[in-house]
């Protein structure tokens, strides 16, 4: 019960708001319709791993959510680069270049 709360809070202030920046650099960046498409992928593979992180690790879930409400962390930062989907150099390029 407490583990999908925590789960749906770190999603409202941070999957949600990752998805409308990276929406948001890829249109101000005019990025390919390629790059948009895999952004989007990224988020659709790595949102549900963030949620689920969250909800088993509190403290993780906590110190994110802080460290991204004060800018210590960039929310792409988050994303896994390992991940063929991700273009995370791509999306902090385009966060660079605004």
């Amino acid at each position: 019960m407490i583990s999908n709360f925590i789960g749906w809070i770190f999603a409202l202030l941070v999957v949600d708001p990752l998805q409308a920046e990276i929406q948001q650099q890829a249109e101000r960046a005019r990025l390919p319709v390629e790059i948009v498409r895999q952004s989007q992928a990224c988020l659709t593979s790595q949102g549900p791993k963030l949620i689920e992180r969250a909800a088993g690790d509190y403290g993780w879930a906590a110190a994110t959510v802080v460290s991204i409400a004060i800018g210590h962390t960039a929310p792409a930062e988050l994303l896994d680069g390992s991940d063929p989907q991700c273009l995370v150099g791509a999306l902090k390029g385009a966060g660079a270049g605004a």
